[in-house]
């Protein structure tokens, strides 16, 4: 059976979410340097996207760099099926986990596990970095 240029292109999609291709594919190993990451403006400050895609072992993960303005909050308390990390670079944050909330300041890190209720506040006076590492299911 021959096919023609438009058949394979349209037999494109099914072939990339197939498990037979994803299973020898991935994340590959990359450097992302800072000039390169498109700061994105947000009322609560700006965000950078870093990597979102899924792992030659099969965890998906998502990275991202968040900058919050003195008082901002990205959302309310949320839970989701994803696990995160935060690391903070600058600034004082007050995270809350269960409703329990944590002081932390720069070079400190932060887990939420799956569907875990979770929130993030700056509360300095000046803005906060931190990176975010998303890994689980991001539906």
């Amino acid at each position: 059976m021959e096919l023609n240029r438009r058949e394979v292109c349209s037999l494109l999609p099914a072939l990339l979410s197939s498990s037979w291709f994803a299973a020898g594919a991935g994340l590959a190993s990359a450097t992302f340097p800072f000039d390169g990451l498109e700061a994105r403006k947000r009322d609560f400050g700006e965000s950078r996207p870093i990597v979102k895609g899924t792992t030659q072992t099969g965890e998906q993960v998502e990275v991202h760099e968040t900058m919050l303005n003195a008082g901002a909050m990205p959302h309310s308390a949320h839970r989701h099926k994803h696990s995160e990390f935060w690391l903070i670079r600058e600034g004082t944050v007050e995270l809350s986990l269960n409703g329990q909330r944590q002081r932390l300041g720069p070079g400190s890190a932060a887990f939420a596990s799956s569907n875990d209720e979770h929130g993030i506040k700056n509360i300095g006076t000046g803005p906060a970095w931190y990176f975010v590492v998303a890994i689980g299911p991001m539906n």
